[in-house]
């Protein structure tokens, strides 16, 4: 694995010293509240270990073909019927072979879909579940069906039709879209990103099977050093010593909202006993919405946090989550932390409306804001992972920084949207001094200065990474 110092190399260091690593002889017993669904039980009591808490299933898939079989498999798979890859199927094979769906091992057969679709989460030979709430699957037409015919194998190709997998033993059964969506995003109301973008016009059968991966998947966007896998994070994590992992999931820039939060939970965590807690920073990868800010430019924002000391490069890792978002809500929120799991976190932080979006058609929010946090607490599957629901942080204008919301005086406090923010970064405006540090924000207003008009679409231009 290359050093997280190539990650941002001109003055953040990501690699601190070697960290003294608590022995594994070494506990601390904790009291962990969880809601629960069962009247008899509000408060579980568990005893925490040093060391990362285990995957799903045990062990970590890894479907990458090893590199002195890779010669063979790219023969085979030029003689094998084709299946075309769209950019977020990539994303999503991406997302099997290094193993963040653990122990799924290729794109779903039937009866994982359908386990997925309506129980979230998948059955395994030992009598254990674990949790699985969005169907990892890949869609074909009646052409390909009719081209792949009897056969049991398939090659899957990237958009220059070369080969970069293999699926085998394939099963190939009907794409119920409108049963699929209902259910994913509890409405099937038009406008939804993700339906509009990979379901809408999919092909109208489902083919799964198990995946062997003909080389490790690179972008070469600039990005893929960020782009660490489970085992890489897990060996890294390891290396710092940590004896807890809280992770956090972004798709937008980091203000000083949030670095009270992550910053708040590791001190809530050394208070429990916890040693050396380490925050997994994780922005999502994959397919964004077309008004989210581009992953490049996150990255270049995330990169002036930790240059301004605003969060801790020694106690910060940072990485690329590489799944494609589905703006779900409560049901995809199970899916960005069972990930974590697999990753080594043992503790996720979780906000308001996780996930979530406004209704595209009806003008409220598509899912009620505190569904997300409480789902997580009582989702089958999840029981070993601490869920941390975020306090509220606003803008205190009595203090001038970002702080917790405090009732009592709510009219010292001023709330700064999303929306909000982007239309300040539009019009070259500053926030509030403390909201965002000035590198940070600066690279936001340069994105929006660098969207060109073309027709009436705004396109962001390419930056240097």
């Amino acid at each position: 694995m290359s050093s997280i110092s190539t990650v941002f190399p001109k003055s953040t260091s990501f690699i601190s010293q070697p960290l003294t690593k608590p022995h594994k002889s070494d506990s601390i017993t904790t009291s962990v509240s969880f809601p629960s669904n069962s009247r008899n039980r509000s408060l579980r009591t568990s005893r925490v270990r040093a060391g990362l808490i285990e995957p799903d299933g045990g062990k970590l898939v890894d479907l990458v073909v090893s590199e002195p079989r890779r010669r063979e498999k790219k023969h085979e798979a030029a003689d094998l019927p084709r299946v075309r890859l769209t950019e977020i199927d990539l994303q999503w094979m991406h997302v099997l072979s290094e193993g963040w769906a653990s122990p799924l091992r290729g794109f779903m057969r039937e009866s994982e879909f359908l386990q997925t679709l309506h129980f979230n989460l998948l059955n395994l030979d030992d009598g254990s579940v674990v949790n699985m709430s969005v169907p990892i699957v890949l869609a074909i037409d009646d052409e390909q069906k009719a081209l792949i015919g009897e056969s049991k194998r398939v090659s899957l190709v990237d958009s220059d039709d070369n080969p970069i997998a293999i699926l085998n033993d394939i099963e190939i059964y009907k794409h119920p879209k409108e049963e699929r969506i209902a259910r994913t995003w509890g409405t099937t109301a038009p406008g939804l990103p993700y339906v509009e973008e990979a379901i809408t016009n999919a092909g109208n059968w489902l083919i799964g099977g198990d995946l062997e991966v003909l080389e490790p998947v690179k972008y070469n966007d600039g990005l893929d050093r960020f782009r660490l896998s489970p085992l890489e994070l897990r060996n890294e994590l390891e290396k710092r010593g940590a004896d807890a992992v809280f992770a956090f999931q972004l798709r937008n820039p980091v203000h000083n909202g949030h670095a009270l939060l992550m910053t708040d939970t590791r001190r809530r965590l050394l208070e429990m006993g916890y040693k050396n807690p380490i925050l997994l920073l994780h922005p999502l990868g994959g397919f964004t919405k077309a008004d989210d800010v581009p992953l490049s430019w996150r990255m270049k924002q995330h990169e002036k946090v930790l240059e301004d000391g605003v969060l801790d490069p020694e106690t910060t890792v940072v990485s690329i989550f590489p799944s494609p978002m589905l703006y779900a809500g409560p049901t995809e929120v199970q899916w960005h932390a069972k990930a974590r799991i697999n990753a080594g976190a043992n503790f996720y932080i979780v906000g308001r409306d996780p996930a979530g979006m406004g209704h595209p058609v009806e003008k409220r929010d598509l899912y009620d804001a505190d569904h997300g946090k409480k789902v997580l607490s009582m989702a089958p599957g999840l029981e070993r992972l601490n869920i941390l629901p975020f306090r509220v942080a606003a803008y205190d204008k009595t203090q001038g920084k970002m702080a917790f919301f405090d009732p009592k005086r709510a009219q010292d406090f001023l709330f700064i949207s999303g929306t909000k923010m982007r239309a300040l970064a539009k019009n070259r405006e500053n926030p509030p001094d403390g909201f965002m540090c000035p590198g940070g924000w600066k690279v936001l207003v340069d994105y929006y200065d660098s969207l060109t008009l073309t027709g009436n679409t705004r396109l962001p231009e390419k930056i240097p990474v």
